[in-house]
């Protein structure tokens, strides 16, 4: 059994090494994303203490028209 297992090669370490050398450069040069804070007005709102949180927003008067035939 012990010759169907190979020794470890130089040339299997040394494409490994290369492997992680590249990979390890890859992620340090990558830019650094970061999230952007978010303004004032992106925040969302509470909803209201006596129900009935449905607001006409923007984005709800761009759907309705979307919807007219």
């Amino acid at each position: 059994m012990s010759e169907s297992r190979s020794k470890p090669s130089r040339r299997g370490f040394m494409l490994g090494a290369a492997v992680a050398t590249a990979a390890t450069a890859a992620v340090v040069t990558l830019p650094k994303t970061s999230t952007p804070e978010t303004a004032e007005a992106d925040r969302p709102v509470p909803p209201p203490e006596n129900g009935g949180g449905y607001r006409v927003s923007e984005h709800v008067k761009r759907y309705y028209k979307t919807t007219l035939l």
